[in-house]
């Protein structure tokens, strides 16, 4: 009978991980079989061919996933358990009012006695989930617990999933606002465009702790450091490069912000319409939302027309933060030789990898199953580890660029290949390595405050 399974779960294309007997009898056994399938139409089509074998019953199917997340991915835990009277009274009343009245006293205490010191609120609206889109704040509460989990996990920062029930960005600043005096930073999360922009600089511009939008520099981070490590490869000098960009929401900014405080001179950006520029005629008109007018201002100073294809003439780097199917691999000819690929839309980037492999000197995309993978976890643990280590006010482009640089710090020379020009997430280096970077230029650049010595009284 297990043969049985086991062939009519292959034939419907499962893959069988694990078998676990359950219970052994002399005439029948119970068994639990984990198998690994494409998608969830594929897993009804295999548990349909087990429900068909004769003689065989399935007694319960579960979905790993919604097993993982069960109640939820997150708890609070005690540094400190409450065992004594005493452990009450210095936890809690009386004790605990000399820590708020040393507070009172001097406000920056709370980052030594209270959790604000490592705690960062992970905030969302649910607008813009990755690619889910609008979902709304409920849908959105696993991808931010999750987020939270990639916090703590590699950065040992303890984050916490706030979601609003408003898409309003006066109400999202005065929600975040006033709930500012708990946490060390904000990490903003899947806040449509161009609404994320206002929401961000107000912030930045009313808080005294970093606020972070991990869609924009998370990913321009990444991509940075992916770009410095192709040039070590290659030899390239990155400010001689000419980048065509497709994309330009908030990442896309973000992406030509850090390219250009890297010295990278030349970039084309793209969205539908083609060329985005300064002479164009929803630029001139006043129709051009926020990013777009940014990088009409900021870059193409040439005013260069044309689709995304066009722009591809005679550049060295195609940097894709749109969907799939933008170009054809055979558009990459027009580029000059060997030239450096990411196609980061995810599940399926801008041009196909197998295709354009034998174009592209390097290539990269935003999924995993290929190498090279372009992902902001390799970059947010790291920013805000060291943000929060010198009591950073804010976030600077000069420390995203010396993230950038941290990342790209970790390949060894010896490590560096076509195939190798960015580190894997699960690389325990990174974090380390970016947390440092960022902590030192935010000390240097005068926004880290340092980490002040605990008065220590005894009583």
């Amino acid at each position: 009978m297990l043969g049985a399974l086991a062939t009519a779960i292959g034939e419907a294309g499962g893959s069988i991980g694990t078998i676990e007997t359950v219970e052994l009898g002399d005439v029948k056994a119970v068994r639990e079989i984990t198998v690994d399938a494409v998608d969830r139409e594929h897993g009804e089509a295999i548990v349909a061919a087990v429900e068909g074998i004769d003689g065989a019953e399935l007694i319960e199917t579960t979905d790993r996933t919604f097993e993982l997340h069960r109640g939820g991915r997150l708890f609070t835990g005690l540094k400190t358990g409450i065992r004594t009277r005493d452990d009450l009274s210095m936890a809690y009343t009386p004790g605990v009012a000399r820590v708020c009245q040393a507070i009172e006293a001097d406000r920056e205490r709370v980052f030594d006695f209270t959790i604000k010191h490592n705690t960062v609120a992970v905030v969302s609206d649910g607008t813009a989930v990755l690619g889910l889109g609008d979902i709304g704040p409920e849908a959105a509460l696993p991808v931010m617990e999750g987020k939270a989990v990639l916090f703590k996990e590699f950065g040992d920062v303890d984050a916490f999933p706030i979601c609003l029930d408003t898409n309003d960005p006066d109400e999202i600043v005065q929600a975040v606002r006033l709930m500012a005096p708990v946490f060390g930073g904000i990490n903003l999360e899947d806040i449509s465009s161009p609404r994320c922009f206002e929401i961000e600089s107000r912030l930045i511009e009313e808080l005294d702790i970093p606020v972070f939008h991990d869609d924009q520099h998370g990913t321009a981070i990444v991509v940075l450091a992916a770009l410095l490590n192709a040039c070590r490869l290659t030899g390239r000098n990155i400010e001689d490069l000419r980048v065509a960009m497709v994309g330009a929401g908030a990442a896309g900014v973000a992406v030509a912000k850090i390219l250009i405080n890297e010295g990278v001179g030349s970039i084309v950006s793209c969205d539908r319409t083609g060329a985005i520029h300064s002479a164009r005629e929803d630029y001139l008109d006043g129709s051009m939302n926020t990013p777009k007018t940014w990088l009409a201002e900021n870059t193409n100073l040439n005013q260069d027309n044309g689709s995304p294809v066009d722009v591809l003439e005679d550049a060295d780097v195609f940097i894709g933060l749109s969907g799939p199917g933008i170009i054809d691999a055979d558009d990459l000819q027009r580029m000059h030789p060997d030239p450096f690929v990411f196609a980061m839309a995810n599940p399926n980037p801008e041009v196909s990898p197998e295709a354009a492999e034998r174009y592209a000197g390097v290539m990269a995309t935003g999924r995993s199953d290929y190498p090279n993978q372009i992902n902001n976890v390799l970059a947010f643990p790291g920013v805000f580890r060291g943000a929060l280590d010198v009591r950073a006010s804010q976030i600077t482009e000069e420390m995203k660029v010396a993230a950038a640089h941290g990342i790209a710090s970790v390949v060894r020379e010896d490590e560096l290949s076509e195939d190798y020009i960015i580190p894997t997430v699960f690389n325990r280096e990174v974090s380390h390595a970016v947390a440092e970077a960022v902590s030192r230029e935010a000390m240097q650049s005068g926004v880290g405050r340092g980490p002040r010595a605990l008065t220590r009284i005894a009583y």
